[in-house]
């Protein structure tokens, strides 16, 4: 067998540096540059001897999960002497673009399609590249060599790759080798110690600066305890700093938290749906720079690498915000000549027009949740539970019975409820403990009695809020309304159910993220949902469809983030809990998994779902991507990102093994710009 030069070299390194400790720790000293100051950006170099060689190939990584990263993209072509590339990965955004177009030909062997690129330089013991990445992680300061997590490279190859890029960089003494999935990080056991190994885990836990939505806004600074937040009033043109991620937050201009959040939080959706900006920063409540502006005007920019903020003048914050004041918001009409409670197959009519129409004419009567849901139920192989919509008409019925309306119009016309927040907060809790008293009226009753008791008997039913103001483009207000329970063995228990679910259409949150966007409060109605209910779930998560850290589309992957059963939500975990987040490459060679996070309430080394139980939702994702397409995606014409928001669920009734329920889908409104 012969050994390349390269190879030899790579395996001396391993024995010679095997107890060197320095190795991947070493002082960075630049060299001379490979690439003059003034001169053109060529397609590669073969060294770098600089940092401004780096910079000038580098890019921003397909997958931007590890926040603060450049990514400078490497090819070693063993067909020519082992001979290495640092691409210039801003017009080479992939390797097959700059292999097939500079190593392709003129004397050396072609490249062929991208299909059998990749199936042989990503899987084949005897491919032609050994393809990677070098990736400079600015928090954490470390040099990193990456593969693409579904590379199937052996321990040898990739001992290989690195001993190459070592020799060829400046920055070779500190150069750590990343594992960019489970499958990568197996076989990196097998590394010799010459090649030092630095994880995921360890490169977020140096990370100080987390950009979650990507925008830029003016608003005053003020710092909040999360604790503290039911009992402090917040203003629309607010930017806040807290200790945690809350639960929830009224309507402002742009959040920073001390603690990481989730990119499916339910703050970091709001954020997005107001395209306000929101970061995670290390030490926020004690950072100098943010201290020195508290209660002051100020211009927050996320960017995603760095954030900024300066101060403003009072008059440039009133200008932006008669500037950029969101539109007002217009809800469909709704619909109250559908009565009867309606089976969710019968929901939305497909046919005729598009399926985006389909779920538009659904809504005045039964609302987003219940109309994204019913196309669920209407897709062969998804596992939905069966359920049926009690349309609008009943809240409006209920509404106009008990006078509600005209005490509405009441509060509405008093001053010291538009001008003071905690006279609203209390007479809007007023107002919904008065609706979680009144009399439902007894038709509605009688209809609801008998259809439990014939397609539901004796089982408790969730009740579901799907009014015409949420799971929306324009106005998807993730978290607005509260849905619960009712046991039918306690007809009151149903009807408190059902009374809670629609008074909470009134909470103080909802009502100021309404009032944010000038929609009239009166159009809003409120369908229900209905579904038998399992309260015991042994794992719960949120999910998209697409890989949210890849807004190229180069990357692609399903984002999932996942908890064990109890008391802990995955989208507004308790203080200190954290769980299972990851992106799985479903279309990729091996289906490879990339954990960003892992579950502190199961035991270490374990994780929330099985790999039976992840392939099972990776299909349902899947199937969920391609359905809404004709609605919201390519299908309709989107040529930008397009993912959708799924909520599942993994259970069984006792002695049964957990199976996937998915329990709602809604287009997702991206991450920033």
């Amino acid at each position: 067998m012969r050994f390349s030069p390269l190879l030899l070299a790579a395996l001396a390194l391993g024995l010679a540096c095997a107890n060197d400790a320095s190795s991947g720790e070493a002082p960075i000293q630049e060299g001379a540059c490979a690439l003059e100051a003034a001169a053109p950006r060529p397609a590669f170099l073969a060294r770098l001897g600089c940092q401004d060689d780096f910079n000038a190939l580098a890019s921003e990584p397909l997958d931007s999960s590890i926040p603060g990263a450049r990514s400078v993209k490497v090819v070693l072509d063993q067909f020519d002497n082992d001979t290495l590339y640092f691409q210039d990965s801003t017009a080479y955004a992939i390797h097959y673009a700059f292999v097939s177009t500079n190593l392709s030909g003129a004397g050396k062997p072609l490249v062929g399609s991208l299909a059998d690129f990749n199936q042989t330089e990503y899987s084949a013991p005897d491919r032609r590249f050994l393809l990677g990445s070098v990736t400079y992680y600015e928090g954490p300061d470390v040099w990193a060599l990456e593969i693409a997590p579904y590379d199937t490279a052996s321990a040898a190859l990739m001992t290989k790759l690195y001993g190459a890029v070592r020799q060829a960089g400046f920055f070779g003494p500190s150069l750590f080798f990343h594992p960019t999935s489970q499958a990568v990080a197996a076989e990196a056991k097998k590394l010799a110690a010459s090649v030092p190994v630095k994880t995921t885990d360890a490169l977020f836990a140096a990370i100080d600066y987390q950009p979650l939505n990507l925008a830029s806004s003016i608003g005053r600074l003020r710092f909040v305890n999360a604790a503290d937040l039911e009992k402090t009033y917040l203003s629309y043109r607010d930017i806040v700093v807290l200790d945690r991620v809350p639960n929830d937050i009224s309507v402002v201009l742009g959040l920073i938290t001390e603690e990481f959040q989730t990119p499916l939080s339910h703050v970091n959706v709001l954020s997005q749906n107001r395209k306000t900006p929101n970061m995670g920063l290390r030490n926020a409540m004690a950072n100098t720079q943010l201290r020195a502006l508290d209660g002051k005007w100020v211009r927050l920019t996320v960017g995603a690498f760095t954030w900024n903020i300066t101060e403003v003048t009072g008059a440039e914050a009133d200008a932006y915000w008669e500037t950029h004041k969101p539109a007002p918001v217009q809800f469909p009409a709704a619909d109250l000549t559908v009565t009867g409670l309606r089976d969710i197959g019968q929901v939305v009519t497909e046919g005729s027009g598009s399926l985006r129409d389909a779920i538009k004419r659904a809504i005045p009567a039964f609302g987003g949740k219940a109309a994204h849901y019913a196309v669920l139920a209407n897709t062969p192989g998804l596992p939905v539970r069966q359920a049926f919509v009690v349309p609008a008409a009943y809240y409006v019925q209920f509404m106009e019975e008990n006078g509600f309306y005209e005490r509405l119009d009441r509060l509405m016309a008093d001053p010291a409820f538009q001008e003071d927040p905690a006279v609203r907060d209390a007479r809007l809790k007023e107002f919904r403990d008065a609706m979680e008293q009144a009399p439902v009226n007894a038709g509605f009753q009688a209809l609801l009695k008998a259809k439990m008791a014939a397609d539901y008997p004796g089982l408790p039913l969730r009740f579901r809020t799907s009014t015409n103001s949420e799971d929306l483009e324009g106005f998807p207000c993730a978290g607005c309304y509260e849905s619960h329970t009712g046991d039918p063995s306690d007809w009151e228990d149903v009807l408190d159910a059902i009374r809670e679910t629609w008074a909470s259409i009134w909470l103080f949150r909802t009502f100021e993220e309404r009032a944010y966007s000038s929609i009239d409060h009166t159009s809003v109605v409120m369908a229900l949902l209905v579904h038998h209910n399992f309260p015991d779930e042994e794992a719960n998560g949120v999910a998209l469809t697409a890989n949210p850290f890849d807004p190229s589309g180069l990357q692609p992957g399903l984002y999932v983030n996942v908890q064990a059963g109890g008391d802990a939500e995955v989208v507004h975990p308790p203080p200190g809990i954290t769980s299972d987040q990851f992106i799985y490459a479903f279309h990729q060679p091996g289906l490879p998994l990339t954990y960003l996070s892992h579950s502190n309430l199961v035991k270490e080394g374990e994780t929330v779902l099985t790999p039976a139980q992840v392939f099972e939702l990776g299909k349902a994702l899947d199937a969920i991507h391609e359905r809404f397409s004709p609605a919201y995606g390519p299908r309709a014409g989107n040529t930008g990102w397009y993912a959708m928001d799924v909520e599942f669920k993994f259970d069984a009734e006792p002695g049964q093994v957990p199976t996937l329920t998915v329990k709602q889908a809604r287009p997702h409104p991206g991450r920033g710009q």
